[in-house]
């Protein structure tokens, strides 16, 4: 873990070196900050020289170079989260913890240096005036060789138009670099307003992994908390969109949306909009692609929020549980999803890695044997027509017993389902016997009953609605209406996400649940190394 919680970075050589010595600043940076990292930008800034004030640099295509690359940087070390500050004027939401700049900037002795980030810290962002300050060597294996001077083609005095309102919209979940770079070039092309739509409700449906995505109000809060870092003298409309857009083709006030190569037919549809309301079509400022340099099988070649959801399956989303009646040993995973989510094949796939599984649904067939303590409550409770003429229970006449009729399915479940609980726990005991160290608990119905008091976390399969229809409908020969029927009885995916340490989810080829599986397992055993001791 690196030492510090937050840090300044200075830089003050020119723009256009920035391109090929960022991978290496970046990462030396990042070895010593863990939280935000902010970067403060002012070619020609003596540090070690007299004190001046903050002078940001041009709005330009150099500049917009310089933040693609220090973004794509940030970018390959997963988790920093860079800003680059676009002008001065408040303190930072999180104060920084240590003040940094590069050595190869600041010839000659330290001190003075030293002294210079200081005064600079405490005189544009308002730091403590004893802040520690460093100077970095660069890590130049990750430099990508850039050209030091720049786009030979690009006019090194051109700039950028400047609108008083602009507009940009999008997902902005878990705000990654290319969101920066995309937030921005829209804070130095807007000189009074940026309008921000979010996108929410219906519009997430077709998302990758939908559940994943983060509350609409934590989205805008960290969209809020960087915009206001980045450019504090903005004044910023953060905005819900439930639809494609929002208040772009209504307010008469707006010249700009920025937009990006994949949503500038978008861009085109809001103007067509904006002139069927009688209002001025705006000024559509496309911003590139950022590629993904950890792009891995499955995921888009741009940096996504897409692939750093698919990213979250198999890692630990929330903390286990802490149960003190519960022992360590064996370990319990509860293992749950929806019908059609593939629960069963990541099942079979925990147990080749050694883990003792325990089927509730065969438990759920047992339970209902002569002789077993649920067998006389459920005749006495739906009638000797239930049974078959050699006295066990007909499961299909009793299921059209209970069917649509939530009343009496609560009184069938009430007295299988601890029934069930209890033939789980022996089947635990059984595995401790056997010297298991993970006992896997197979149950659809695992959240429903209450079964994640038995489970030290609860892991959960989903799968997009229509790929569990047709799998319903392929594997069980019913009808689509039917087969939604289905779903649309038992818990929502998200529903079950809320309440779950883990996610996995089977909508791509075998290859990647698996992977998706070792990697879910390969964490739990690092979690559970230090708790098994030596």
């Amino acid at each position: 873990m690196p030492p510090f919680a937050s840090g300044l970075l200075v830089l003050t050589a020119p723009l256009p070196a920035l391109p090929r010595r960022a991978a290496g600043l970046v990462a030396a940076a990042a070895g010593l900050v863990a939280g935000p990292l902010y970067v403060h930008l002012q070619p020609g800034l003596r540090l070690g020289g007299p004190a001046t004030g903050p002078a940001a640099p041009p709005a330009g295509p150099a500049l917009l170079r310089a933040l693609a690359a220090l973004y794509t940087a940030a970018a390959a070390r997963r988790g920093l989260d860079l800003r680059v500050l676009l002008g001065p004027g408040r303190r930072l939401a999180r104060a920084p913890r240590v003040l940094l700049a590069a050595a190869a900037e600041a010839p000659g002795p330290p001190e003075p240096v030293q002294l210079g980030l200081q005064r600079l810290a405490a005189a544009v962002y308002g730091c403590p005036p004893s802040l520690p300050a460093l100077l970095l060597g660069e890590d130049t294996a990750g430099d990508a060789g850039g050209d030091a001077e720049g786009d030979p083609e690009q006019d090194p005095d051109a700039t950028l138009p400047e609108f008083l309102d602009v507009a940009v919209g999008g997902t902005f979940d878990r705000l990654h670099g290319a969101h920066r770079l995309l937030l921005s070039a829209c804070c130095l092309l807007a000189r009074r307003r940026l309008l921000a739509g979010v996108a929410d409700g219906d519009l997430l449906r077709h998302k990758v992994l939908p559940e994943l995505i983060e509350p609409y109000e934590l989205r805008a809060a960290k969209l809020r908390e960087f915009l206001e870092d980045v450019k504090p003298s903005l004044c910023y409309d953060i905005v819900p969109l439930a639809d494609p857009f929002g208040p772009s083709i209504t307010d008469p006030d707006l010249q700009c949306l920025v937009v990006s190569e994949e949503t500038r037919r978008g861009g085109e549809a809001v103007n067509r909009k904006r002139l069927e309301n009688g209002l001025p079509e705006l000024a559509l400022h496309e911003i590139q692609l950022m590629k993904d340099p950890d792009r891995s099988q499955n995921e888009e070649e741009k940096i996504s929020s897409s692939s750093l959801r698919q990213r979250l399956l198999g890692t630990l989303l929330q903390p286990p549980r802490q149960d003190p009646a519960l022992p360590l040993r064996p370990y319990v995973i509860g293992l749950t999803g929806g019908t059609g989510s593939g629960k069963t094949s990541i099942a079979k796939l925990l147990g080749h890695l050694g883990a003792f599984v325990i089927d509730a649904d065969k438990l759920g067939h047992a339970v209902y044997v002569p002789g077993r303590p649920a067998y006389e409550p459920v005749v006495a409770a739906f009638g000797a027509e239930i049974l078959n003429k050699d006295g066990t229970i007909n499961r299909k006449v009793l299921g059209a017993k209970v069917f649509g009729n939530q009343e009496r399915l609560k009184s069938l479940t009430d007295i299988v389902w601890p029934e069930i609980a209890q033939m789980a726990k022996e089947r635990v005991r059984e595995a401790d016997a056997q010297g298991k160290a993970v006992c896997v608990l197979d149950a659809a119905v695992l959240l429903e009953a209450g079964w994640q008091d038995m489970v030290h976390e609860v892991w959960t399969a989903i799968i997009p609605e229509e790929e569990a229809v047709r799998r319903i409908v392929a594997r069980d020969g019913l009808s689509e209406e039917a087969a939604r029927r289905r779903l649309q009885s038992q818990m929502t995916n998200r529903q079950r996400v809320e309440q779950s340490q883990v996610v996995l989810c089977t909508l791509w080829e075998p290859d990647i649940t698996r992977q998706q599986v070792q990697k879910a397992w390969d964490l739990l055993q690092q979690r559970l190394s230090p708790e098994r001791g030596p």
